[in-house]
């Protein structure tokens, strides 16, 4: 996307952030910036080789994976009825869960997507299910076109990688994290991803919160214990 499409509010994509100071991302501190730095360019290849590898695949090899992840998730979550169920808009070669979000809604949950806000500040969540207007949202990725602002019983986050700790690498730009450590009360978070995308460590800092659980085609991965902070790179 060209960056005249960017709304001028916004300085630089979120898979950017992680090269400007920590301050301007809106990430708690202290940091130790020499350790920031350069897990942030591990995470900013790894990033990369992770995306270059989905997108490798098939569009029907990655269609039949997302039908195996979007049972196992129906299978953890089992009875919807008046939960909230936050998803998302596919991006890159992601699992297209918006079959996912009408199944939630015939089964008589709610469905909601992830709206960005402003730079440094924590997504908000607005109701929306399939047929609903919608919105050019930042990055040209679609949102609910009327402002319904809820908070899910349950998110489901996409992941670049994860490892088996329960952490999650993103596009860089620290949303998923802030926004869990914003909301009052912690939603039941959902990690769905292609089993290529597990990693032994992302080398989770401060801010990093852990999912927990995560879903591939594969199976169900769940957390291994509580994993201390690893501030560097070993």
């Amino acid at each position: 996307m060209a960056d005249d499409d960017i709304p001028a509010t916004f300085a630089s994509p979120a898979c950017f952030l992680h090269e400007v100071d920590p301050a301007y991302s809106g990430l708690p501190g202290p940091l130790d910036l020499q350790a920031w730095t350069d897990v942030n360019r591990w995470r900013k290849a790894e990033r990369e080789r992770l995306i270059a590898g989905r997108l490798a695949v098939p569009a029907e090899v990655r269609a039949g994976w997302t039908e195996a992840i979007a049972a196992g998730v129906l299978a953890e979550i089992g009875d919807v009825a008046g939960r909230i169920v936050s998803a998302y808009w596919p991006f890159r070669g992601e699992p297209d869960f918006r079959p996912f979000m009408e199944e939630i809604a015939a089964c008589g949950g709610r469905t909601a997507l992830p709206v960005v806000t402003g730079k440094g500040q924590p997504l908000e969540f607005h109701l929306w299910q399939a047929g609903e207007p919608l919105s050019r949202g930042v990055w040209n990725i679609p949102v609910p076109a009327e402002s319904r602002p809820c908070l899910p019983d349950i998110v489901i986050a996409p992941v670049v990688g994860y490892d088996p700790a329960g952490y999650r690498l993103g596009y860089g730009g620290g949303f998923f994290d802030r926004t869990l450590a914003a909301m009052p009360a912690r939603p039941r978070v959902i990690g769905i991803g292609y089993s290529a995308a597990r990693v032994p460590t992302i080398y989770p800092q401060m801010h990093d919160i852990p999912m927990d659980l995560i879903v591939t085609e594969t199976g169900t991965v769940r957390r291994q214990g509580d994993v201390s902070t690893v501030r560097a790179l070993t």
